[in-house]
This record gives C-alpha cells, structure tokens and sequence, in this order.
C-alpha cells in the first residue's frame, strides 16, 4: 500500500503533514474518526468486509451511476439507432436542435441550480425529461405531434441540463485528487451499460427485419418504462453537504447560497482560473461528432437489426476506453502534470487514426446514393461489414476517450464542490451549443462529406486550444485553500476531523 507525506496548511501557517494513503480500498473501507451518527453514516460488513457509509463518495457514485444508466443511457441507445429509431431522421433532429439549445441555457447556469437546489433534487427533475422525450417519440409514429415533439425536446434540454450539471459535479469534486480518473471509469462504465442493454431491446425485438425500418412500439415502451424508474431513483441521493469523504473531509460548498451569490459565482469561476476558456472548443465539440456517427454512418448504411448491433459494439467501446483510461489517468507513478501532457499527446494521435479511417469509408458513398432506389443497406451478413463495423467500435472508443478527458482536466483545475458546479456547467452547457448546431446542419441536409470534416477539424483544432491549459495549468496539487478563495468557508470545514489542526494542536 503507497503512502506520501502531504502538507496541508493555510498561508503563512505552519504546515501540518498527514499521510494519505492510495490504496482506495483501504481508504474507503476504513473506519473515519468522528463520523456523524445516522444511518447515513452507519458501516455494515459483508463477509468481514467493511463496506463505505451511505453519504460515502463511493456509494453516491454508485446511485448517480444507476440515474444515469435508467435515462440519458437509454436516451443513447434509442439515439445511437439514428434518428430515434425511426427511418427518417429529420423529426429527431429538429426534436434534438431544440433539446440542445435549451441544454446550453441550463448547462451553463446548471452550476447555479445545482449549488441552490442541491444534487439529489437536481438530479430527480432533470430524470423526468428522458421518459417524456421518449413518450412523444412513440406517439409520433401513430401520429402527427409536432408540436408535442418539439416541447418535448426542449424540456428534455432543460432536464438534462440540470441532470448533467449534477453528475459532473459529483463526479469531480466528491472523489480525492488521487481517485478522479477512477471514478470517471466506475460512472462511464455502469451508464454506457444502460446503453449496451438499451441497444439489446431493440436488437432482440427487430432480430429479424433485415431492412431499414422504424423500430417496433414495445421498443419504445421498454425505454419509457426504465427512464421513469431512473427519475424515481435520483430521490434516493445524498446531497453534497452530507458527504464525508475517508479522510474526513467535506466537499468545499458555499455556506446559505443564494441565486444572486451563485450567479456571481458563474463569473468568479472564470475569474479563479480564465486559462479555462481555452479548453471550451473541446467543450464544444464533445458532442458534435454524435450526429454524424449516429445519422450518416449508423443509420443512413445499416438495416434495422445491424443498426442495434452496432449500438451495442459501441457503447461497449465506450466501457472499455473508460476503463483504461480512468485507472492511466490516476496512475501515481507519474506526476499528474506529467500524466496530462501524455494524454494530449495520445488523443492527437488517436484523432488522426481514427479519423483518418473514418475518411476512407465516407468516401464510398453520399447522402444522396443511399436515398437512390436500388440502395441496399448494409446487414451483418454482408460481405463489407467487418470494416465498418471496427471503425464503428473505434468511434465509441474515442468518445469515451475524449469525454473522460475533459472530466479529468476539470477536476484537476478544482477539488470545490461549487467551483465544479460550474465548470461542469459551463462543459455541458457549451457542448450543447455545437450538438444543437450539428442537429440543426443535419436536418438542412448537409452533405456526409461536409459533416465528417468538420468532426475531423474540430476536433483536432480544440486540442491546439487546450494545449496552454495542459501544458501551463495542471498542477500536481491544488492546495486547499486555493479553492477557498471566494467562498464563506474556512480551511477547518474541510481538512479531516481528526486532524491536528482541527483538534488543536
């Protein structure tokens, strides 16, 4: 088990050294001096193992995980069919221009609701959206609902608004510096397994439509029926003031904020660290590319069943990237700065290898020769579809890739509570301005060609944005009393209860 000698100390004190070990098994399962009494707080044991308290980072993880599994996984695998499982795409696309425009708007100020409302009720209104969206999809194929489509969508985009602002907020700010990565891959991999299940649904009910087809109304009812148990499941969450970590330490929150405090917070995160504007073009385009994976390659090549298939191969690959790259972002025996510079390094690679192959397969067809009579789309027992399948399951791979990316950055710059609030804000915010512009191009009908080019470009042009962020910013450590500065808290609501400064000493 590895330990280090950190000092922790306010300015001008002197500092007080404490151990703090990296084993995260041992730290969580360790009895913490001085816990609150409650239920909350109560350690059961299982098989001599000790298993972490309610209010424990680890088990809210693991609740916010489910959340996210029973919605916006589901929402993924009904989406990663293209089109929301219907042959024609436009309906979800202009049903997800409107999502995402009001996604931007309740991304960016989300931070503001989550610090005010607190995360499990955050996280609770923003599940309903999901079961709705899919709702109106299912009416839409009996009849014609524009109007509650669009409405639909929209509240959607401001639910998830709120959802994902919530997540991101637990996500990077209730772990240890040490455990970010790791708690990326543990999220990433139980939501993306809402997707894989979600793509078995209507893989096993249209097993045998080897056409392009829109798929079957028990599809739909699958997906509405496990968003609705997800919304029910967020009110079952801690909200951040109740989490201790095991060392003994609170998340770092405002003390009685109000709306107008946390407004001002919007601009005093930016003040905190501006350099973080650098890193909104990859903000922007971490969900551009989805429309064109999902619209001009999924939907547009494959019949109904290849479709699902593909889906599933995916979001696997999603699992997978999250996986190794969590646990090689936390890896200890480089220096966090270190592990940021090699990791740009390692996504500028990836983005011209897969992309690169990702060129030579747009140039085999276009969106007008798959409308041509005569078209057939492309099964599984086709001969020509184990390549595009592998690019498909890269595809996956590097979204996961570069999402847990932007998580770890963040989380690097802030361990507070409120300043990642709106870091994650301001992320998914911007990242639904380029998917509401990327819907928006799709349904004009954009060329594939066009489309695909501007995945490539984007991406590769915000990681030379990012790059002063990685290289310049990114310290091994950020001291406590960094991220102090602004709040009404002091370095002694924060550091563990037993510790020598807290007690006295």
């Amino acid at each position: 088990m590895a330990t280090e000698n950190r000092a922790i100390g306010t300015a001008g004190d002197p500092e007080v050294v404490q151990n703090v070990t990296h084993d995260a098994d041992y730290q969580e399962a360790s009895t913490v001096p001085d816990l609150p009494s409650g239920w909350k707080y109560r350690q059961i044991r299982i098989f001599g193992k000790r298993l972490p308290w309610y209010a424990s980072p680890r088990t809210q993880l693991i609740f916010v995980s489910f959340v996210c599994f029973m919605c916006p996984g589901m929402f993924n695998a009904l989406n990663g069919m293209g089109g929301g499982g219907k042959t024609d795409a436009t309906l979800a696309d202009n049903m997800n221009t409107a999502l995402y425009s009001a996604f931007a708007v309740f991304g960016i100020f989300g931070g503001t609701f989550v610090n005010k409302l607190g995360v499990k009720w955050t996280l609770a209104f923003g599940g309903i959206g999901y079961c709705i969206y899919a709702i109106s999809l299912l009416v839409s194929v009996h009849a014609s609902v524009s109007g509650f489509n669009l409405f639909a969508g929209a509240f959607l985009g401001i639910c998830a608004g709120l959802l994902w602002t919530a997540q991101g907020t637990i996500m990077i700010s209730y772990p240890s510096e040490t455990e970010k990565g790791k708690y990326f891959a543990w999220f990433w991999g139980i939501f993306n397994m809402g997707a894989v299940i979600g793509s078995l649904i209507p893989l096993g009910q249209n097993i045998n439509v080897t056409v392009n087809a829109t798929v079957s109304d028990g599809t739909y009812i699958g997906f509405i029926v496990l968003m609705a148990v997800g919304a029910v499941l967020a009110v079952c969450l801690c909200n951040a003031n109740d989490i201790i970590r095991p060392d003994g330490s609170r998340v770092i929150l405002m003390k009685n904020p109000s709306w107008q405090s946390e407004l001002k917070g919007l601009w005093e995160t930016l003040r905190f660290e501006p350099f973080v504007i650098l890193l909104f073009p990859m903000f922007f385009s971490s969900n551009w590319f989805y429309v064109y994976q999902q619209n001009a390659v999924n939907s547009a090549h494959f019949t109904t069943r290849t479709k699902a298939l593909n889906g599933l191969l995916y979001w696997l690959a999603q699992i997978i990237a999250a996986g190794i790259w969590g646990n090689l972002l936390d890896m200890t025996r480089l220096r966090r700065s270190v592990r940021a510079k090699i990791n740009w390094f390692v996504l500028v690679v990836l983005t011209f290898a897969i992309y690169g192959g990702g060129y030579a397969y747009e140039k085999t067809y276009t969106r007008a020769s798959v409308k041509a009579t005569g078209f057939q789309a492309t099964d599984w027992t086709s001969s020509g579809y184990v390549g595009p399948m592998f690019l498909y399951i890269f595809y996956g791979f590097y979204d996961a890739a570069w999402q847990a990316s932007i998580y770890w950055f963040m989380g690097a710059l802030s361990n507070s509570g409120r300043r990642s609030a709106n870091y994650v804000g301001f992320y998914k915010g911007i990242q639904s301005v380029g998917a509401a512009v990327s819907n928006n191009l799709d349904a004009r009908s954009l060329s594939f060609q066009k489309e695909f080019i501007s995945n490539w470009v984007l991406l590769a042009g915000s990681l030379i944005f990012a790059a002063p962020v990685i290289f310049m910013k990114i310290r091994d450590h950020v001291a406590v009393e960094d991220d102090l500065a602004g709040t009404d808290e002091t370095i002694a609501d924060v550091l563990p209860a037993d510790h020598p400064e807290k007690l006295g000493a």
